[in-house]
């Protein structure tokens, strides 16, 4: 694969999972949406729909890895080039940018009603003015819509927050590895792709309870970053104070996956 394959591949791929994932977390938010409260397996399906899409999109193009977790976890299993993870990591933080940014487009007017509208202002910040506007001041950390954009701890235990991550991309991982790679086993091969989709999908139900199942550093980091600068009212911090977590953690189940199928 050359770097241009590379860049392209992961950028669209890593876009196209992030929209369709955040997009599903939209669907579910917001109160002008057709599909509020559709709950938590909405959700899990719809980041599993969401890796499908983009896999399938680019998986011949740059392997869809879509995931530093499994980028690192195929480097040290030796199916990808360690001179090739920069720019892998590179491409995907700035696919889930973009796809962050498509997000708050395609529901632009709903971000808006949702953070304006008094009721919602009151059940997470407690008080707002005759207007529907909060005092920056009094806005918590994690903000009415951050979980459109990046995960969250139900219970905030570093440890436990830390080993769900691990314990998840793990399961992820070594689930690539041994049932998802193309021939060249350098990316996800087409039965592959499905089989990986089928498993966000368990761990999203099964291990997505604690902490929103990052199982991914750039589908929580990118687009809270885009959380933090787009000019939304009301919007509440970023919780950069969790953010690393979902970070280090998946990064880590995926060195350990790619050890344990190295070893095993």
């Amino acid at each position: 694969m050359s770097s241009h394959d590379i860049f392209l591949g992961e950028t669209i791929g890593t876009a196209i999972l992030v929209l369709l994932g955040g997009g599903v977390c939209a669907a579910v938010t917001f109160k002008r949406s057709k599909a509020y409260e559709a709950g938590w397996v909405a959700i899990a399906f719809g980041w599993g729909f969401a890796v499908l899409t983009g896999a399938y999109m680019v998986g011949g193009v740059s392997g869809a890895h879509l995931n530093p977790a499994v980028t690192v976890g195929l480097a040290i299993e030796g199916g990808t080039k360690w001179s090739d993870v920069p720019l892998y990591l590179v491409s995907q933080l700035f696919g889930a940018m973009i796809g962050a940014v498509l997000v708050w487009l395609a529901y632009y007017g709903q971000f808006h009603a949702h953070l304006t509208d008094r009721e919602v202002l009151v059940a997470h910040n407690g008080a707002a003015d005759d207007e529907g506007l909060v005092d920056p001041k009094a806005a918590p950390e994690a903000g009415p819509v951050l979980g459109v954009f990046s995960t969250g701890p139900e219970i905030r235990n570093v440890a436990q927050n830390l080993m769900t991550e691990i314990i998840a991309t793990v399961v992820l991982v070594l689930a690539i590895l041994t049932q998802g790679l193309n021939d060249e086993g350098n990316g996800l091969g087409v039965l592959g792709a499905l089989i990986t989709a089928l498993v966000v999908v368990s761990i999203g139900l099964s291990l997505g309870g604690p902490t929103g199942y990052a199982i991914n550093p750039v589908r929580d980091l990118g687009p809270r970053i885009v959380h933090s600068l787009l000019p939304l009212p009301n919007k509440g911090g970023s919780d950069w104070s969790y953010a690393w977590i979902p970070v280090v953690g998946p990064l880590v189940g995926g060195a350990l996956a790619g050890l344990i199928y190295k070893l095993f």
